[in-house]
């Protein structure tokens, strides 16, 4: 499972350069594992895990595969959006679709590029963003409790439950506050999703930095990276343009780049990582001669349903999972020395699978 994350943000704040790089980067990486650009502003590109690299060199894996993440570059917002000014009904639509907003905000100074209010201020650019999508979510809002009034009468349960969270949801956006803020009861959290709201959605900010921040930010990502701690979302510093100068290089090029810039990684591999963390997902592996894999999961998935995200009969048919910790595989050096060591454990379906399992199902077919 891969997850889709939304690029919003105003127009000339730099996200159609950072979606550039991550397709270019993708496109680079094609060679080892299938990339897709599904429409033009959709692409997915690998989740970088050095773990991966480390086990495949263990089992002499012919061939490599990333677990990947997809990107959609959402047309620009404008105040207004939520009445449907300039593309806002795309927009809105687009963001019903994703998982996570990135939410890229110009944290840079630039005479030659035009901001649409005319100055340089991250985070009133977030709130306009919010405001539109909290605007949005009022409108949606009232019209399902409109439609819900006869059902609610009648008696319907799903129906009483349904006018119950938009509710709760409508007093906190009237409270100037996103509906992520609702607190939400374990027995009411698939309805809850079903709701789609725009405002649930887990939100990271993309500080835009220039080429000469990348390293260090500044006062403007220092004043998003406030509001982020205050709201409970993440944030991360990249520079976009020194990224998709990166997404152009060979590697050994791009090493020595961004070395020279004081960086230790490309930003996209910190966005990428932020946006896991945001997500709450995990990774773990099944590894061997034809291939070393990597997949993805929610945390607290049980070994049955990550076993479903190779196949559904893997889920079906689950009998156990054959498990071995990524720390003891590398430092024993592999499965059979694993084995020996008495480090291969067999977890049945009550099992939570952990971040970096080496994992081999068993299943009746």
């Amino acid at each position: 499972m891969g997850f889709k994350m939304g690029i919003v943000g105003l127009p000339n704040v730099g996200k159609s350069t950072l979606f550039n790089a991550l397709t270019k980067t993708a496109a680079a990486q094609a060679a080892n594992f299938p990339f897709c650009t599904i429409e033009p502003n959709v692409g997915e590109v690998a989740v970088p895990d050095a773990r991966l690299d480390k086990l495949a060199a263990i089992a002499s894996s012919k061939q490599v595969i990333p677990t990947r993440m997809t990107f959609v570059d959402i047309a620009g917002l404008v105040k207004g959006a939520s009445q449907g000014e300039g593309l806002g009904n795309q927009f809105l639509a687009n963001i019903r679709e994703v998982d996570a907003i990135a939410h890229v905000l110009r944290c840079f100074e630039d005479g030659d590029v035009t901001h649409v209010e005319g100055r340089v201020n991250p985070v009133e650019d977030a709130s306009t963003i919010e405001t539109e999508l909290m605007l949005a979510d009022l409108e949606s809002i009232e019209k399902r409790m409109q439609g819900l009034v006869r059902k609610v009468r009648g008696g319907d349960k799903e129906a009483v439950q349904q006018e119950e969270l938009l509710k709760k949801a409508q007093a906190a956006l009237e409270d100037g506050k996103p509906a992520r803020v609702v607190e939400v009861d374990d027995e009411d959290l698939k309805a809850w999703k079903m709701l789609q709201l725009l405002t649930t959605k887990p939100v990271l900010y993309v500080c835009n930095v220039g080429e000469d921040e990348s390293a260090t930010g500044n006062a403007h990502s220092t004043a998003v990276a406030e509001m982020a701690a205050a709201e409970g979302n993440s944030h991360v510093i990249i520079s976009a343009q020194i990224e998709e100068e990166i997404s152009q290089l060979e590697a050994d090029e791009a090493k020595m780049f961004l070395s020279e810039m004081g960086l230790d990684e490309p930003g996209l591999d910190r966005l990428i990582r932020a946006g896991y963390e945001l997500l709450h997902l995990e990774t773990y592996f099944t590894v061997g001669p034809k291939e070393a894999r990597a997949w993805t999961i929610r945390e607290g998935t049980s070994a049955p349903k990550a076993a479903g995200v190779i196949h559904g009969d893997f889920e079906k048919g689950f009998i156990r999972a054959e498990t071995i910790a990524y720390d003891e595989f590398v430092t024993l050096g592999g499965e059979q020395p694993a084995k020996e060591a008495g480090k291969m454990r067999a977890e049945g379906k009550g099992y939570v699978v952990q971040d970096g399992d080496v994992l081999h199902f068993l299943f009746n077919t």
